[in-house]
This record gives structure tokens, sequence and C-alpha cells, in this order.
């Protein structure tokens, strides 16, 4: 379970605890209103359980407070909703998840993103997407479906080409040089991220690696629309969609973004890592 979901249960807990003891009850008080254990109601105040919609429902009226349920309610959705764990989302595997990714891009018509360790997914080749996808499967060992879910990343990079969208992607050098497959697989990569640089729809950053930065070149993450930030991190991706969130995720791109360099000094840069893999 993710350290985030854990600390927003247990914030949810404070607050059941919180109205417990406004309403005059011990927790065995209120177990004993509500048919439960006492061991329920002291998993539920520390944060080690999480509580249903209907819990909170018959905690609010338990307590003698039953407006708070669409508090508790709303405080439940947020976090259920907020930390989407790898463990949940690839109980079927990848497709499923490329598949709700690609419904976010279909909704959205101005995305931005960043990346620092690998190439962004829209712009990544089936072979290198492969190994990306075949990495993570084992990493997490999940259902193996890589093919459908290469497809599906594939698929999805249509709307690279549908008038209306518009893609601002900002990446790490480091992202071009890790060899996170064979060299053959990366300089192949590479030489179509240069083919990437004069779409009408795509503007392609790249920050080198002698450029000043502003911010640590942190974990990747994208902004569709201004109204929502996926970030993904080892154990969960992020869903995003408080404004104070999504202004400091624009804040954080546009930063990284005026480190980098676009256009032909772009094309360098990809031209002078694809050199570096030889006759690769």
């Amino acid at each position: 379970m993710s350290t985030d979901f854990q600390q927003a249960r247990i914030a949810l807990g404070l607050r059941l605890r919180e109205l417990r003891t406004e309403g005059g009850l011990t927790g065995r008080q209120l177990a004993d209103r509500l048919g439960w254990t006492q061991s329920k109601v002291s998993k539920l105040e520390t944060g080690r359980q999480t509580a249903t919609h209907e819990d909170l429902k018959a905690w609010a009226e338990g307590v003698g407070q039953p407006h708070t349920a669409p508090e508790l309610s709303a405080r439940l959705r947020a976090f259920e909703s907020g930390t989407r764990t790898w463990r949940r989302q690839l109980a079927a595997g990848h497709k499923p998840v490329q598949d709700t990714l690609t419904a976010e891009h279909e909704r959205s018509r101005v995305m931005r993103a960043w990346q620092n360790s690998m190439i962004v997914g829209m712009l990544q080749t089936a072979d290198y997407a492969r190994h990306i996808f075949s990495a993570y499967v084992s990493l997490h060992q999940s259902p193996r479906d890589v093919e459908d879910a290469v497809r599906a990343r594939v698929q999805r990079q249509e709307s690279l080409y549908r008038p209306g969208k518009r893609y601002h992607i900002v990446m790490w050098e480091s992202a071009l040089r890790a060899l996170v497959c064979p060299p053959a697989v990366l300089a192949a990569q590479l030489d179509r991220l240069s083919g990437v640089v004069g779409l009408d729809t795509v503007s392609l950053g790249i920050v080198p690696f002698e450029a000043s930065l502003g911010l640590p070149p942190a974990n990747g993450f994208w902004i569709h629309d201004e109204r929502l930030v996926i970030v993904e991190d080892w154990h969960a991706e992020l869903w995003l969609d408080q404004p104070d969130n999504v202004t400091l995720y624009l804040r954080v791109w546009e930063t990284l973004a005026g480190a980098a360099v676009y256009g032909l000094d772009a094309h360098r840069i990809i031209t002078r890592c694809r050199r570096a893999l030889g006759s690769a």
C-alpha cells in the first residue's frame, strides 16, 4: 500500500476520532451503538483499516453528526482516486492501464509532459516500448500482456497527427541516453525522435546536461488541459486534480521547459546522443 494512501487513511482516522470525541463517546460505546466490534472502531481511527462509504455514514449518524457524512465520503473518494497503486492497476495487466490513459488523451486538447529517465510513451517505438513494458512486468510481477500493451500505446500515438491536439513534451538528455533497451533499439528510437521535431502538433524540448536547472529533474508527469496531473512513481500513479496541485506542477513544468532547447538545437542533442551509440 502506498505511503500517500496510508497517510490519507490516517488523516481520515483522526477526523473520525475527533467526531467521536466531540460526541462524548468512548470507542466501546460507539461500537455498541453501531453493532461493530471495538477493534473495528480502533482500526478505523488509527488508519489500519479502510472505511467504506457505508461505514462513514454510520459513523456520522452514530456520533450524532449526520451532516458530516458527505465530508467524510469526499475525503475517502479523494484518496481512493488520487493514488492508484500499481498492484491494483496491474491486476489485469498493462493494457487496461494504457486504455485508461488513452481515454484521458482523447478528452484532452493541450498536454504537457516532463520525463527525465526514458523516452515518453507517446514517442516510443514499438521495440522500445516492448522493453519498457517487459521490465515493469518483471518488477511488478504482473500478467504478461506486453504485446497488447505495446499495441495500445502505439495506437494512442495516432493523436499526434490530429488537428486540434497540442503536445508540449520536454525531456532531460539522460532520457535519450538511458540504455533501458539494446543499443540498436535505442538508435532506432532516437531516429524516430528526430522525425518528431517537425510535427505541427508537437513542441519537443530537450534539456541538455550542461543546462542550468531551476529545479532538480525529478520524476516524470503529464498535465492534461490544466485540469489533471498524472505522476508516475514506483509504487503508484498519482492522479491529481486539485487546483493547487495542478498549479504547482504547471510551475514545475514551466521551470524545466525554460531550461530546454528546441528545434534545430534539440535536433543537435538527439544527433549527438545517436552518435554516442556508434554503429548500433
